[in-house]
């Protein structure tokens, strides 16, 4: 094992892993993922978790179940070099990696050269895949099914399905005898039952944050099923039988000084990568946090805000009754300290949501809910200087949201698969958009960030 100057280890193993798939969305990956994560944790297995794509939400239900951070493996957001380097991190000293994928299995990100797949993931992660169908309307059609998704690529490792939604012992039957002539395991079949749904809302489940307790109720009723209708010793004979890997570890931010960064957090405010949070620290920020439901003060002697998403649109009432707060927050604006605010943060800084007054940092801005989900990944670059560096810096990030801000701003370049044009704002200290970035690719973000909010009595 080779080390650097600092005698830290620069290789890491990747230990036992599976992805687990699906045919489309909605087939019940999460559900299925964090069943199978708490059954084997209570079986004493250390179990490490990951996502692929740029979910916020599934990832709290990651952590529920492993009682660790999960991370996403986004190939777009973070480049094929990345990924092996993050999962083997995020994994590190954990008896299995378990990562769950986004959409169908080789869905991906639109653009030719983004890719994304959770087909794509596995293979750079050179994983076994565990596919879940959907059997709710069909029968004897799962082994057409079976057979095109395990034979489209011929490099994918599809060594197992698990039925889901199944109705009945005869159902059952029906699907088994489909399945006997393929070279493909069933794991196991769920049956249909409601009482395991998890509840939602318009971005997908209901962040972990607002329901912790019932749905720790709900993953133990889960693992319990799980373990009587999977074969949990069959999965863990697939994941040992992934080859053995070492990477090369991901590079980290420097530490470039002192700042003390108040993070926006609470029910309403909940979409951060953890690593972007990680990243900031590691950079020299300490971070504080304050929660607009709660809070009517900010945490003294900050010299930065970072705003993430979340839903507000659910909370506006509460939040725009809390003026000390945010009227707070829009004078500490106007003494120039920096704000990254990203979607949900966004429109906390707009003058109003759907009529509702917030903080007014951008006076001319007003938000609104919509019936219209905007969706996808953008690249493009900053048309001025901004908190994260000189006019013309790449960006690239998500965006997810049925809000929109009028007038739209004009100092990012965005362009995604179907539309371009400018949004966003970003002049002088404020940093505000749709956008969510992710540090993993740039950590030089969390580098200029703490540069441009260093405490001078540090």
């Amino acid at each position: 094992m080779s080390t650097n100057e600092d005698g830290q280890r620069q290789q890491v193993r990747l230990c036992d892993r599976l992805v687990i798939a699906g045919t489309h969305s909605g087939v019940g990956k999460t559900t299925v993922s964090v069943a199978i994560m708490t059954a084997l944790r209570k079986k004493g297995l250390k179990i490490a978790a990951a996502k692929v794509g740029p979910d916020f939400i599934d990832p709290t239900y990651h952590r529920l179940a492993t009682g660790h951070h999960s991370v996403n493996l986004d190939v777009f957001l973070h480049g094929k070099e990345l990924i092996l380097p993050l999962a083997a991190e995020a994994a590190e000293g954990s008896d299995m990696l378990i990562t769950e994928g986004v959409m169908g299995l080789f869905d991906d990100s639109g653009f030719r050269f983004g890719g994304g797949s959770t087909a794509e993931v596995a293979k750079l992660l050179q994983a076994p895949v565990i596919l879940i169908i959907d059997c709710a309307a069909m029968s004897t059609s799962v082994k057409a099914v079976v057979h095109g998704f395990s034979t489209l690529d011929k490099e994918l490792n599809v060594k197992g399905v698990i039925l889901n939604r199944v109705a009945s012992k005869g159902h059952e039957l029906l699907l088994r005898e489909a399945l006997e002539d393929t070279d493909i395991n069933v794991i196991g079949v769920l049956e249909k039952k409601d009482a395991f749904n998890f509840e939602e809302r318009h971005l997908g489940l209901v962040p972990a944050v607002e329901e912790k307790s019932k749905i720790m109720e709900t993953l133990d009723r889960l693992a319990a099923e799980i373990s009587d209708s999977l074969d949990l010793e069959q999965l863990v004979k697939i994941a040992n039988s992934a080859p053995t890997l070492w990477t090369s570890r991901a590079n980290k931010p420097h530490l470039v000084g002192q700042a003390r960064i108040g993070i926006c957090s609470g029910k309403a405010f909940s979409f951060y990568y953890h690593q972007n949070l990680e990243y900031l620290q590691l950079a020299g920020a300490e971070l504080s946090y304050f929660d607009p439901l709660t809070d009517e003060k900010l945490p003294p002697d900050l010299d930065a805000l970072y705003m993430g998403g979340g839903f507000p649109e659910v909370y506006t009432a509460e939040i725009s009754k809390n003026r000390p707060l945010l009227d707070e927050i829009a004078a500490k604006a106007r003494d120039n300290i920096l704000i990254w605010a990203e979607c949900g943060g966004y429109l906390l800084l707009c003058e109003s949501i759907d009529g509702h007054i917030m903080s007014g940092i951008l006076d001319s801005a007003k938000a609104e809910m919509t019936t219209k989900l905007t969706l996808g990944y953008r690249y493009g670059y900053t048309l001025r200087d901004t908190i994260f560096g000189p006019s013309n810096t790449e960006i690239k990030g998500h965006e997810y949201h049925y809000s929109q801000v009028e007038p739209a701003g004009e100092d990012l370049f965005l362009s995604g698969r179907l539309h371009s044009g400018a949004q966003g704002y970003a002049a002088g200290n404020i940093f505000a958009s749709y956008l969510h970035q992710h540090m993993a690719s740039r950590p030089e973000m969390a580098e200029n960030l703490v540069t441009n909010a260093k405490r001078t009595d540090g």
